[in-house]
C-alpha cells in the first residue's frame, strides 16, 4: 500500500527483529555435530510464532558455516502443505531431495557419470506412475531430476517404495549414494520442512515416513518447523490412537519422537520483545531505505534485551515521528502482549489492520490520529464483546454520555483536564473532527453519572490514551460496524418513527422536503417528543448531522409547541465546542423567552471567537446583551 499507511508482508523476515538468531545458532550447532549424524530436530511453536523466519535464519547460518573448501552443505527447503495431492506426500518429498541431489552430479567427470548411473537406479525404485500419468506438467514432473526422459523413470516394480522390501532397498541405496565419490564435495544434506502442522493427517504421516526413509543415511539432517501438538493430533487422527491418561505419554508423540530426536521450542515474545517488535515495525516505515539507521535500532534493541534495559534508553529525537512511534508501541504493548500471547504474526496483522483502517477512514473523510485509531482497533479486534456494547451506545445515541461516564469510572473525575487533540490539519472538511476539545470554561448542563455496569476490560481500555469523544469517533464506528457486518439500529426508537427520523437528518433536501409541516403537525404529541429527543441525542453524538437535525428540531417546535421543553433540552445538550455559528444564527428569529437558556449555555460553554460573535448577533437581534 502506498502513501502513509504501508502494510507489512507476511513473508519470512529477512532481518532478525525477534532475537531468534540464538535459536537458529543452536539448531545449526546440532546439524554440524558429527555425533548427531543423521539428525531430525523439531522447531515447535504456535501459528504465527516465527517458525518460518527461524528456518530462514538457520539456512543463513548454515550457508555462513558451510566451507568453500570442497565440503559444502546442500540445503533443501520444502513445504508439504504445498504438495500436489495427486502426487502423494512421500513421493513429493523424495522427489525434492533427489531432484536437488541430481543437480550436483558432474556428468563431464567419469566419477560423476558413474554416480549418476547409480542415482538413476535409485530413482527407479520410486513409484512415480500415479504422478506422471496425470500430465507432464504436474508438480512432480517439475520436481524430478533433469535427467533423461522423465517417462523413463516410471516404475511399477514390486520392489518400489510401496513394499517393505523396496523401502529397505531404498535406504541402502540412498546411503550408498550419499557416500558415492561423485557427491564427495557435499558434507551434509539439510532439509528444512515448513508448515507440516497445516497439513491433513495423511500428509503429515506420509511426510514423516518419508523423512524416516532418509534418516538411515549419514549426512542427512531434517529441521521440522511445526507445532508439535498439532502434528501429534494429526498422527492420533490417522492411527486412531487413544488419548493418553493417568500420566501416560501420548502414543502419537511417542511415534513422533521416534523420528524427531529433540525439539527446540520457539519462545513467545516477552513484554520487552513485544514493545521492541512494535517499535521496529513502525520505525521501518519511517526510516525506509536507510538500512544503516534501521540496523542500528535493531542492534540497540538486542543490547537492551541482553542488558535488561527498556526502550526508554533508545535515543530518538524529541518530537520526531520516531518518538511518536515509540509512544504508540509503549501504549499498545500491555494489552497486545496479554491478548496476543507474544505472537509476532498477530501483532503484525494488528498493525496491518490498523493501517488499512486508517487509510479507509481518511479516504472516507474521518480525520483521526493514529493513536486514536489504534485505541479503537483494540476495541474492535480484541475486545469484541465490548465493541458490540459501544456500538449499542452509538445506535441508541448514548455514545457521548456513556463515554464520559466510562472515562469517569476508569480514570476518575478531573476538574480541569487538557485532553488529547489531533495534530493540526490542513484539511478543514466537516469530518476533520477533534479527538476531544473542551474549553476550561465549559460547564456541562448535566454531568455524566458514574456507571458501574462497565466491564473490567472496558474500564481498562478506557485508560488507554487518548481520551475519545463521540463527535470524533462516531463516523469511524459506523465504518467499523460495516466491516464487522453489524447493523447499527436504534431499537429504542419506535419503528413507526425510524423512516421519519432518517428523512429529517438526510443531507438530501428532497428527503427533508418530503416530510411536510402537516406531517409533523399531525404527529401524536408523545411521538413528537420522542422524535425531538432522538434527534437531539443523535446530533450530540454526531455533530456532522447538526445542520439538518437542528433545522428539523426547530420545525417540530414550530408545528408542535408542546415539545418546546424537549427542544430546549435537546439544543442545550449539544456540546458548545461543536455548535456551528450557522446553528446559533437560527435562534435569531425565535422567541428569546424560550431559547435564552440555550443561547446562554452555548455562550458560557466555549470561548471560541466565532461562536461568541454569533451569540452577539443573536443577542443584538433580541435587543439585549444577555445580562
Amino acid at each position: 500500500m502506498t502513501g502513509s499507511y504501508p502494510l507489512w508482508s507476511d513473508e519470512p523476515a529477512t532481518q532478525d527483529l525477534l532475537a531468534f538468531r540464538a535459536v537458529a545458532e543452536t539448531a545449526a550447532d546440532a546439524i554440524f555435530d558429527d555425533g548427531l549424524d543423521p539428525l531430525a530436530i523439531g522447531l515447535s511453536g504456535a501459528w504465527g510464532s516465527g517458525k518460518t523466519s527461524v528456518l530462514e535464519l538457520i539456512k543463513s547460518e548454515i550457508t555462513t558455516r558451510s566451507g568453500d573448501n570442497g565440503h559444502k552443505v546442500l540445503v533443501i527447503p520444502t513445504q508439504p502443505w504445498l504438495y500436489d495431492p495427486a502426487v502423494g506426500p512421500k513421493e513429493s518429498l523424495i522427489a525434492e531431495v533427489l531432484g536437488a541431489l541430481g543437480r550436483k552430479f558432474n556428468e563431464a567427470d567419469p566419477v560423476g557419470k558413474a554416480g549418476l548411473d547409480a542415482f538413476k537406479k535409485l530413482v527407479r525404485k520410486v513409484n512415480w506412475s500415479k504422478a506422471v500419468k496425470m500430465a507432464a506438467r504436474t508438480a512432480i514432473t517439475m520436481q524430478l531430476p533433469d535427467i533423461d526422459d522423465v517417462f523413463g523413470l516410471v516404475s511399477d516394480e514390486p520392489e518400489s517404495l510401496d513394499s517393505e522390501k523396496g523401502m529397505a532397498a531404498f535406504r541402502e541405496d540412498f546411503g550408498k549414494l550419499l557416500a558415492d565419490p561423485a557427491l564427495g564435495h557435499l558434507s551434509r544434506v539439510v532439509v528444512l520442512v515448513d508448515d507440516l502442522d497445516r497439513c491433513l493427517p495423511d500428509t503429515v504421516v506420509e511426510t514423516l515416513e518419508a523423512i524416516r526413509l532418509f534418516l538411515s543415511a549419514e549426512g542427512m539432517s531434517f529441521v521440522i518447523a511445526a507445532d508439535e501438538d498439532r502434528v501429534a493430533e494429526a498422527i492420533q487422527q490417522k492411527f486412531k490412537t487413544a488419548a493418553p491418561n493417568n500420566g501416560d505419554e501420548d502414543p502419537a508423540k511417542l511415534y513422533l519422537h521416534k523420528i524427531v530426536q529433540t525439539t527446540i521450542p520457539l519462545p513467545a515474545l516477552s513484554r520487552f520483545d513485544t514493545e521492541a517488535y512494535l517499535f521496529l515495525l513502525l520505525a521501518k516505515t519511517e526510516l525506509g531505505s536507510d538500512e544503516a539507521a534501521y540496523a542500528a535500532f535493531v542492534a540497540r534493541c538486542d543490547e537492551l534485551r541482553i542488558d535488561g534495559g527498556g526502550l526508554d534508553d533508545l535515543e530518538v529525537e524529541e518530537g520526531s515521528v520516531l518518538a511518536e512511534h515509540l509512544v504508540t508501541a509503549t501504549r499498545l504493548t500491555p494489552i497486545l502482549y496479554e491478548k496476543f500471547h507474544g505472537n509476532p504474526r498477530r501483532i503484525k496483522r494488528f498493525l496491518n489492520d490498523l493501517n488499512v483502517r486508517q487509510a479507509v477512514a481518511r479516504r472516507r473523510g474521518f480525520k483521526l490520529e493514529p493513536d486514536a485509531v489504534a485505541k479503537l482497533m483494540v476495541l474492535e479486534r480484541i475486545l469484541t464483546d465490548d465493541f458490540k456494547t459501544v456500538l449499542g451506545w452509538l445506535a441508541s445515541n448514548q455514545l457521548r454520555d456513556k463515554l464520559d461516564a466510562l472515562d469517569i469510572a476508569a480514570n476518575g473525575r478531573i476538574e480541569e483536564t487538557k485532553e488529547a487533540t489531533p495534530e493540526p490539519s490542513e484539511d478543514k472538511s466537516p469530518n476533520a473532527l477533534p479527538v476531544k476539545k473542551k474549553s476550561a470554561a465549559a460547564q456541562p448542563e448535566q454531568e455524566p453519572s458514574r456507571d458501574d455496569d462497565f466491564s473490567d476490560t472496558l474500564r481498562r481500555w478506557a485508560k488507554l490514551p487518548p481520551v475519545l469523544d463521540a463527535s470524533a469517533i462516531s463516523g469511524y464506528l459506523y465504518l467499523a460496524a460495516s466491516f464487522a457486518k453489524i447493523e447499527v439500529i436504534d431499537t429504542g426508537l419506535p419503528e413507526r418513527l425510524r423512516d421519519l427520523a432518517v428523512a429529517l437528518t438526510s443531507s438530501l433536501k428532497l428527503d427533508r422536503a418530503g416530510v411536510t409541516d402537516d406531517t409533523l403537525k399531525l404527529l401524536p404529541e408523545g411521538d413528537a417528543q420522542i422524535l425531538v429527543d432522538h434527534l437531539g441525542r443523535r446530533t450530540r453524538d454526531q455533530p456532522s448531522l447538526q445542520k439538518f437535525a437542528v433545522e428539523s428540531i426547530l420545525r417540530l417546535a414550530a408545528q408542535q409547541p408542546s415539545t418546546s421543553p424537549n427542544v430546549v433540552a435537546a439544543l442545550k445538550g449539544l456540546p458548545a465546542a461543536n455548535v456551528e455559528p450557522a446553528t446559533i444564527i437560527k435562534l435569531r428569529p425565535l422567541d428569546q423567552t424560550v431559547y435564552r437558556p440555550v443561547l446562554d449555555a452555548w455562550k458560557v460553554g466555549s470561548d471560541d471567537q466565532q461562536l461568541q460573535a454569533s451569540v452577539g448577533i443573536v443577542e443584538k437581534a433580541w435587543g439585549g446583551n444577555g445580562n
